[in-house]
């Protein structure tokens, strides 16, 4: 049955989805920021700025007002930056439908507060909203998302029944999905596997070959693992679409912003430069410093992270960090 669904988020990302619940036959409202967007959309069926070359279906339209967006939906999915997630849903609060799901396809942590995206939404929406919120996650390149190329990911949600809800609401013969109960272990994945991969692009971008990249995304799992179980993740979580999946597209996918931040690092140009020439959000960038602080408050080992923060925020040399990784003192591979 056909439902009535609000996006908020016209990024890439956001428009793949929008275009996905709309080649369903759902009635699909996408908020854009950029007056530019909306009028791309609805005068040519076509997001060219984030999205080119992807024809979208007339019951998908745009607006760039945010309560239109979301009053009346059976369904609400929130695809903004991380950096701006917590004024977007404050702004859109007093305006969301109760009692239906509100899921976040964000992926990163709040630099200022370290708070997952979960916890950035609890944070700003009143609690009767809290029961209603899903999180999605896993393998999925918004492009080939975009282009009805099958994938498959996880949603979490606190309430497993809701879970499923979202999960029938959103699934499609393109769109594969699996619910979950775990949270902490959905959104970590989503959001660690980010520094993962510019640490692997910088290594290619170096002219490293396969070897380097199997390893760093091998010991990369380890330190998202460490820290997820940690916040109270199931370890299996992390072996799944939305840790070891997301991990291994990520870094290795041409199609991966957060790797290409990370070539350009290797290549020797710096991430001011690099970020000036992006048009989309690298998440792994901002990421990259709320997991190096959050981190060292919970007293975590994350090395290959850590050696990113640096080579972003301290300039420190891609051949440096190779190096300082290399020679730390050695260890068991397992740790109980």
């Amino acid at each position: 049955m056909a439902i009535v669904v609000g996006v908020i988020g016209a990024g890439a990302w956001g428009t793949a989805l929008a275009h996905l619940m709309a080649t369903k036959g759902d009635s699909v409202t996408i908020w854009a920021y950029e007056p530019e967007v909306v009028e791309e959309i609805n005068e040519h069926h076509e997001n060219r700025t984030y999205l080119p070359g992807i024809e979208l279906p007339p019951n998908l339209s745009a607006t760039g007002d945010l309560a239109a967006a979301v009053t009346g939906r059976d369904l609400v999915v929130s695809v903004v930056p991380s950096h701006v997630l917590r004024e977007v849903m404050g702004q859109v609060a007093p305006h969301l439908p109760q009692g239906v799901p509100i899921v976040s396809a964000t992926k990163g942590i709040e630099n200022r507060t370290l708070m997952t995206m979960s916890e950035v939404i609890e944070d700003v929406l009143p609690m009767v909203y809290h029961p209603m919120l899903a999180f999605l996650s896993g393998p999925s390149f918004a492009r080939e998302v975009g282009m009805l190329q099958p994938a498959a990911v996880s949603v979490a949600s606190r309430f497993e029944k809701l879970a499923e809800q979202v999960q029938r609401m959103m699934a499609s013969p393109y769109f594969r999905i699996y619910s979950s109960n775990d949270v902490a272990g959905v959104e970590l994945g989503g959001a660690l596997k980010n520094v993962i991969a510019i640490a692997a692009g910088a290594a290619s971008g170096l002219g490293l070959g396969t070897n380097t990249g199997a390893a760093l995304i091998t010991r990369g799992l380890a330190e998202i693992s460490r820290l997820a179980v940690h916040r109270g993740a199931n370890p299996l979580t992390l072996a799944g679409l939305s840790g070891m999946g997301d991990l291994v597209l990520t870094c290795t996918g041409k199609l991966s912003r957060n790797r290409s931040v990370g070539e350009s690092l290797g290549q020797g140009k710096i991430l001011v430069d690099i970020v000036r020439d992006m048009r989309q959000v690298a998440e792994g960038v901002k990421t990259a410093k709320s997991v190096y602080n959050l981190a060292r408050r919970e007293e975590i080992e994350m090395p290959i992270c850590n050696m990113v923060y640096r080579m972003l925020y301290e300039d420190l040399a891609v051949p440096e960090a190779v190096v300082g990784l290399m020679t730390r003192k050695l260890k068991r591979e397992v740790s109980h």
